[in-house]
């Protein structure tokens, strides 16, 4: 039998493999995974946030500049700073508004009977989908995330934007 520096030499070079990897690679995707969602990320629920710079506080702590998820707490009281389903920071909310000619729109006949409509073709539309493996068409939100800074004051100020609902926070330097 083959012993020693010989073994170890064969087993480490980098073009023989006595032995398949665990688990088998093709072209970078693994056998069985979903190849519908290998190019893009499943959509949020939240609007993206892109911090530039990295934002300090008077105890020390940083946000790193990187690309945030931003949601709004379920009491509306503050904005959460999401980084892989982690939160960073909790922003309070200063100022909160929402759509009023909303619960006009949604009690108008004429409006329900349009979201019926549209909802029967959007399910017709993703029964065919389904047939073809191809993703359901989903209901578009309007989202938007800002944010910017004051000199004067020396604070960031924070925009959440989601459906009919805006927010704003500040984050004090």
């Amino acid at each position: 039998m083959f012993d020693g520096a010989f073994v170890d030499y064969t087993l480490m070079h980098p073009n023989i493999r006595p032995y398949p990897q665990q688990p088998q690679e093709t072209a970078g995707n693994t056998i069985d995974s979903k190849t519908y969602v290998r190019y893009s990320l499943a959509e949020s629920d939240y609007p993206t946030l892109i911090i530039v710079d990295p934002i300090y506080d008077n105890s020390g702590d940083v946000i790193k500049p990187g690309y945030y998820e931003l949601a709004l707490s379920d009491n509306q009281d503050f904005l959460l700073l999401i980084q892989s389903k982690e939160a960073v920071a909790t922003i309070p909310v200063f100022k909160i508004e929402e759509d009023a000619l909303e619960p006009k729109r949604l009690s108008n006949k004429e409006y329900k009977k349009q979201l019926k409509k549209e909802a029967k073709q959007r399910e017709e539309i993703n029964k065919k989908r389904d047939k073809v493996g191809m993703p359901h068409d989903e209901e578009k939100v309007y989202m938007e995330a800002t944010i910017e800074y004051n000199p004067n004051g020396e604070y960031y100020l924070l925009k959440y934007e989601r459906g009919t609902i805006r927010a704003w926070g500040a984050i004090k330097k």
